[in-house]
């Protein structure tokens, strides 16, 4: 899935428009329920790479059947879809069902622009899996629901493995950071590649320990960098960098870290199972040493938290088909037609139960057991103006790794935060 999961959302000034087209539309944008259907056609938008094309067959040809409506999916792209969507969401017809990033998901319903899908949850998202739903959550209200995810794995170099005599995977984390440790001692291979910068990873890790990188002060938002949980987190990735000859003010797309790894001396990286096909791409001959395992956590009972990039999908407020488009949510995100998607795309269903579906596909298979555990950056609408380049965590990571103290390098930075917190308030 080579896209950005976790893209910022530029929605300065936009807000107010969508609010005021968007927000106030109640019962006149529904429709009069099964009665009206039949005849009608449903749009559903969904993203370049997101809904494989068998997948999309099989799920119009259900949606067809069942409602006797029609069923038309439309592929957007990234590039520029967070202007696209808020400008949709703003007009008197826009389209059915969107897919959105889950990180964007709040921004949109702070908008006005989603409807609450509230009845629709209770329907059949009682077995969603928490984590990844809570995304699709905003001020207590379901405005989403939660479609697909990914998450980082360590895909390692088995054949340097081998070399250094580790005859099986780290269960820990301890255990991990010593296979690191013999493979520098007993090969002349950088262990890990992890480049000062990997923001994502950092933000597992902060999940993993229980720490938010904001907090409510009154009624804002403010930085929570200086958090002793985030500083232990970092701390963390500190102990992981010891073992790296990356560069510490860079992220993993400067160089392109697969790139790196597929030169074949060097023992892991932390990436998106996709990164392995990049890989090998560049370098064919390292696919057969190719090998993915679960980052571990502290105890082998549960693994490190992870950053948790997907997408949900949510019905426009100003359809005037909602109890079709949620027919349509039905039927996609049923067990038949989500265990489809995560068979045919390798991504992590919205249930536990349906991961069954990744069997036999290594890097899913590895990625799976992180997302009962994993999360997201703030899910609050302030939150996107804090990724913008440049991104004031990076530097605090960078000066850390220089030998920076967290409080002191988090202290040097959080003006910066709340500044950019404060712009959408």
């Amino acid at each position: 899935m080579k896209r950005k999961l976790a893209s910022a959302i530029v929605i300065a000034g936009m807000m107010v428009s969508v609010a005021a087209c968007g927000g106030n539309s109640g019962n006149d944008s529904k429709d009069a329920g099964p009665e009206s259907w039949k005849g009608q056609t449903l749009t559903v938008w969904t993203m370049d790479g997101s809904a494989p094309p068998q997948w999309s067959k099989d799920v119009q040809a259900a949606f067809e059947k069942k409602t006797g409506a029609k069923l038309k999916f439309e592929t957007q792209k990234w590039d520029g879809i967070q202007q696209k969507i808020t400008t949709a969401l703003s007009e008197d017809n826009p389209p059915d069902v969107l897919e959105v990033g889950n990180t964007q998901t709040p921004a949109y319903a702070a908008t006005g622009g989603l409807a609450d899908l509230g009845d629709l949850k209770r329907s059949i998202g009682a077995d969603w899996t928490a984590s990844v739903s809570k995304s699709s959550v905003y001020e207590g209200k379901q405005y989403a629901a939660p479609w697909y995810f990914a998450n980082r794995v360590v895909i390692y170099n088995k054949k340097i493995w081998a070399q250094a005599g580790i005859k099986s995977t780290p269960k820990t984390r301890d255990e991990f950071l010593k296979d690191l440790d013999t493979i520098g001692k007993k090969t002349d291979a950088e262990p890990i590649y992890l480049p000062g910068q990997n923001w994502y990873f950092l933000d597992g890790l902060i999940v993993g320990q229980g720490g938010d990188l904001v907090k409510k002060q009154g009624d804002k938002y403010v930085s929570n960098l200086a958090d002793p949980k985030v500083a232990a987190a970092m701390e963390i990735y500190k102990k992981y960098a010891a073992y790296s000859k990356a560069p510490k003010d860079k992220d993993e797309a400067n160089p392109q870290q697969a790139a790196v790894f597929a030169k074949g001396k060097t023992g892991a990286f932390i990436g998106m199972g996709w990164e392995a096909a990049t890989a090998v791409q560049a370098n064919k001959s390292i696919e057969k040493d190719l090998g993915y395992f679960t980052i571990p956590g502290a105890t082998a009972d549960k693994p490190e938290g992870v950053f948790l990039g997907g997408s949900n999908l949510a019905v426009a407020q100003n359809s005037k088909k909602q109890s079709l488009a949620k027919e349509f949510l039905k039927i996609a995100l049923s067990d038949q037609y989500e265990g489809e998607l995560a068979k045919l795309s390798g991504v992590i269903p919205n249930k536990e139960s349906l991961e069954s579906n990744l069997k036999g596909n290594a890097a899913a298979e590895a990625a799976a057991p992180g997302a009962a555990v994993g999360g997201t950056t703030p899910l609050i609408p302030e939150w996107a103006a804090v990724e913008n380049t440049p991104n004031p965590i990076k530097s605090y990571m960078t000066a850390v790794l220089n030998g920076k103290a967290p409080a002191a390098a988090a202290k040097d930075v959080e003006g910066q935060i709340n500044q950019r917190l404060a712009q959408q308030n």
